[in-house]
């Protein structure tokens, strides 16, 4: 599907420009990335904390549901947030190449935008679920701001470079490990292997109303927003914005490239990036999902596996645009991708936790998977019917007027 127009910051991460200005590739690429995520997340809604890296932490997984999570793992955890960050930082060039010829400030309103979102991702984090990364993902837009002005090879070359901290910081934290106090090092970690009493509190406080589920939820969220968020998420979405940035310098993002070049980027990125993947698997069964292993081993070469897998995942949907116009479902879920974000949190809080259906704990990998095509269904149908009628989605809309200051149009 050709690319039209320049596009905006809206086109790159939150939807809102009009039809004629958007980069239908962008659209269509943040789509896949915002039903994908619905894909990695689901376990860490349907179980705990612990079950979307470790198969192990809730017992050991068999048959179907063992393959569900290693297909999951290998090729969609981590990987679509990934593509969702290099969106974003993609987005901030467009608003600057957009907003700067009309003699606005562009500072102004990007910190402006950030801020909102900043207040929107946390009180999702605190309120509805603590695995937000809206709150990490505006930290990050603030602090790479200024680098959109760099020519697109340093920008790829220092987004790596950036990127490639994090496992660094995984390595020194497992080779701390064995200088930890005993209680910082024990089996019942909450975030990798919880003990039995462990796995019984969180199944009490999900299954419980909602104020008994913040028990759980705000040192969760508060965990995700600072050790977290300074050990991995500010590096890697961080350094992916500024390539992000690069990419789109490139073309990469706007589907303009030859048929050649996205093929081969297809192949490069799954071709280095499952084989890593696959072999920390097979260590960390080899060594019984120990931590301090995974960390050191493990932990690096999944994430170097990913960020490849999320390249070659870029190639193959921007094969699919030049190659076909029956996309437009999809491209309606990424021009409503921060409103479909949230709904994915409302539809699945409400069917696993306790002031809604109350299925936490209760539903295999197998199950899960299903309740996800649900979702999807749900998300391309509702996204096409709402613009339809409005401009962009609620969510959208909502965060826009905050950030401008003005009440903006939404119907059509």
């Amino acid at each position: 599907m050709p690319a039209s127009g320049s596009g905006d910051v809206m086109a790159a991460g939150t939807g809102g420009a009009e039809p004629a200005a958007r980069i239908i590739s962008l659209d269509i690429l943040r789509g896949a990335a915002v039903l994908a995520m619905i894909v990695a997340n689901i376990p860490l809604f349907a179980i705990g904390l612990a079950a979307q890296t470790n198969p192990n932490a809730y017992g050991d997984l068999q048959g179907v549901d063992w393959w569900i999570w290693l297909l999951t793992y290998t090729l969609v955890s981590g990987r679509f947030t990934a593509i969702f960050a290099m969106l974003f930082g993609a987005s901030i060039v467009i608003l600057d190449e957009r907003r700067a010829g009309a003699g606005l400030s562009v500072a102004r309103l990007h910190y402006r935008r950030m801020a909102a979102l900043a207040v929107l991702g946390f009180l999702h984090a605190y309120l509805i679920w603590w695995g937000d990364f809206l709150l990490p993902l505006a930290i990050c837009g603030s602090l790479v701001f200024s680098y959109r002005v760099l020519p697109p090879r340093r920008l790829v070359a220092f987004g790596s470079a950036v990127v490639m901290v994090a496992p660094v910081i995984s390595v020194a934290l497992g080779l701390s490990l064995p200088w930890w106090s005993p209680a910082s090092r024990g089996s019942d970690d909450p975030y990798w292997a919880p003990s039995p009493a462990t796995i019984a509190a969180e199944l009490a406080a999900y299954r419980g109303g909602w104020r008994d589920q913040m028990a759980h939820r705000v040192p969760a969220a508060y965990f995700m927003e600072t050790a977290h968020l300074g050990s991995r998420l500010i590096w890697q979405l961080g350094g992916l914005m500024i390539a992000g940035m690069g990419l789109y310098k490139y073309g990469v993002f706007s589907a303009v490239r030859s048929g050649r070049f996205y093929a081969a980027f297809a192949v490069f990125g799954f071709g280095l990036g499952v084989p890593p993947i696959l072999m920390a698997v097979a260590r960390s069964y080899r060594h019984h999902w120990q931590a301090r292993d995974f960390l050191l081993v493990g932990e690096p070469l999944s994430y170097l596996g990913g960020l490849f897998v999320g390249l070659g995942w870029i190639g193959l949907v921007m094969l699919l645009c030049q190659r076909t116009y029956r996309l437009a479902p999809l491209a309606a879920v990424g021009q409503m991708a921060l409103t479909n974000y949230l709904l994915q949190s409302l539809i699945c809080t409400s069917i696993f936790y306790g002031h809604g259906l109350g299925q936490f704990g209760r539903i295999g990998r197998a199950g899960q998977l299903a309740i996800a095509a649900g979702v999807w269904a749900i998300q391309l149908t509702v996204s096409s019917w709402w613009l339809k009628r409005f401009t962009v989605g609620p969510i959208e809309w909502a965060w826009r007027s905050s950030a401008s200051g003005r009440r903006l149009p939404l119907r059509r």
